[in-house]
């Protein structure tokens, strides 16, 4: 795998489960990383996790908020000297059940969250460096995006946004920037624990590789699409699932 010595990352929603994993991927390759969350303590954490300050700082606040989106951008670049790889990994779900039911102020706080704080975020790496100086960013989508997913559809929506949103922002800032994403299925975080819990032997089974998706699974695809050696790679959607779209409807 390519070194990310001399290279700094930025990586939303990062005090746990994927976002976490995706740093330490990049921090075990020499990236230094600015890791953000919205809980002080679970981020504190993260940063100790990751090797304390000389790897990793952290930038508190909501990526819905265009301020907090320009701190975590700034102190990249004034802590670490650059801003080369950005990972868009924060994602809500608050509305459970068909669409036919779900209120619409929540559908429209999903997309808020999920797609235009992921638009305003690369929008502002672009502006404070990447325009420049080039880079790679990765967008965490989901397979709920590629199908329908029974109530969870609202979140499928979006996911399915970021997935053409990778297409249309690989176009717009190549060559300069790669955009990739990746679409996981189900991975055993604390926010996918209800689609699991009392049932993850069950749903595993179903998957050809025999199991869930654990973090470093995801946190390993994402290194190598955001290393030097994905460097012909752009504009794309790694499904990461276990092999589950491929045998079907589970």
């Amino acid at each position: 795998m390519s070194s990310f010595e001399g290279r700094t990352a930025l990586v939303t929603g990062a005090s746990r489960g994927i976002g976490l994993a995706i740093a330490q991927s990049l921090v075990e390759r020499g990236a230094r990383v600015v890791v953000t969350a919205r809980k002080p303590d679970a981020l504190a954490e993260a940063v100790e996790a990751l090797g304390g300050p000389e790897k990793a700082v952290a930038v508190v606040g909501n990526v819905g908020d265009p301020e907090h989106r320009a701190e975590a951008v700034r102190t990249a670049i004034e802590t670490f000297g650059s801003l080369d790889v950005l990972v868009g990994n924060v994602g809500i779900n608050p509305v459970f059940g068909p669409l036919m039911d779900a209120p619409l102020d929540a559908f429209r706080k999903i997309l808020d969250t999920n797609v235009v704080a992921s638009l305003g975020l690369v929008q502002e790496a672009w502006k404070a460096w990447m325009s420049e100086h080039g880079g790679s960013v990765l967008i965490v989508a989901s397979v709920a995006g590629l199908k329908s997913s029974e109530g969870i559809a609202a979140y499928g929506v979006s996911k399915a946004a970021l997935i053409n949103l990778t297409t249309q922002l690989a176009v717009e800032m190549g060559p300069k920037v790669r955009v990739n994403a990746v679409a996981p299925a189900v991975v055993k975080t604390r926010f996918a624990e209800a689609l699991f819990t009392g049932r993850e032997a069950e749903l595993g089974g179903q998957y050809p590789v025999g199991r869930l998706g654990v973090p470093e699974d995801i946190g390993e695809a994402a290194a190598y699409l955001l290393s030097d050696q994905a460097g012909w790679v752009t504009g794309q959607t790694l499904v990461l699932d276990g092999g589950a779209l491929s045998r079907g409807p589970i």
